[in-house]
C-alpha cells in the first residue's frame, strides 16, 4: 500500500480527513485533488493542466496518497495505484457533514482546497450532491471491481460506515 487513491460516494463522506489521517500514519504525502483543481476565487483549472499535475504526482513519487473523485481523470491515477480506499456513508450523513463543514469554516479556506477558495455552500452544490449520490454509488462499485480485476496485487478497501472507517485507520500499519 504505497500508491493510494482515497475516493468516496460524495462530498461529506470524509475523504479529506481520512486521507490526512492515513498519510500521517503511513508517512506518505497526501494530495487533495480539490487543491489542484480550484484556483483562487473558485476558478476551475483547465483539464490539461489538471491532468498534467496528476501525472507529475503518479510518475514523480514512489509513494503517494491522492484524495478525491474527479472521474474525468480517474484513469491517470488508477493506472498507477496499488490501492483504492472507498468511503461510503448514507446521503443524509454526507449532507449533514457538508453543512457542518460550511458552518465551521465559513470565510476560511480549508487546507484541502485551493488557495483563495473560502468555504462556500450554495444550492448548486447541494443539488449536485443529491443528484449524483446514487448514480455515483453504482458507478464506483463497478470501478472498484474493475480496478481489482485489472491486476494482481491491487487492493480495494470498501469502508461503509463511520465505525469501519475509524477501525481501518486505527489498524493500518506502515509497511
Amino acid at each position: 500500500m504505497e500508491k493510494i487513491l482515497v475516493m468516496g460516494v460524495s462530498a461529506g463522506a470524509g475523504k479529506s480527513t481520512f486521507a490526512k489521517k492515513l498519510g500521517s500514519k503511513l508517512h506518505i504525502e497526501v494530495t487533495h485533488l480539490d487543491a489542484l483543481f480550484w484556483k483562487p476565487g473558485w476558478i476551475q483549472t483547465g483539464m490539461e493542466e489538471f491532468a498534467s499535475s496528476q501525472r507529475e504526482i503518479v510518475h514523480g513519487r514512489d509513494r503517494w496518497i491522492v484524495e478525491g473523485n474527479y472521474t474525468g481523470t480517474y484513469e491517470i491515477r488508477a493506472e498507477h495505484a496499488d490501492t483504492i480506499i472507498y468511503l461510503e456513508l448514507p446521503l443524509y450523513i454526507c449532507l449533514y457533514r457538508v453543512f457542518k463543514r460550511w458552518l465551521k469554516n465559513r470565510g476560511k479556506t480549508r487546507p484541502d482546497l485551493g488557495v483563495g477558495c473560502p468555504e462556500k455552500l450554495d444550492w448548486e452544490f447541494i443539488s449536485f450532491i443529491c443528484t449524483t449520490y446514487y448514480p455515483r454509488k453504482r458507478k464506483m462499485r463497478k470501478w472498484l471491481q474493475s480496478f481489482q480485476a485489472d491486476g494482481e496485487g491491487r487492493a480495494v478497501y470498501f469502508l461503509k460506515g463511520k465505525k469501519r472507517i475509524n477501525s481501518f485507520i486505527e489498524n493500518v500499519h506502515e509497511q
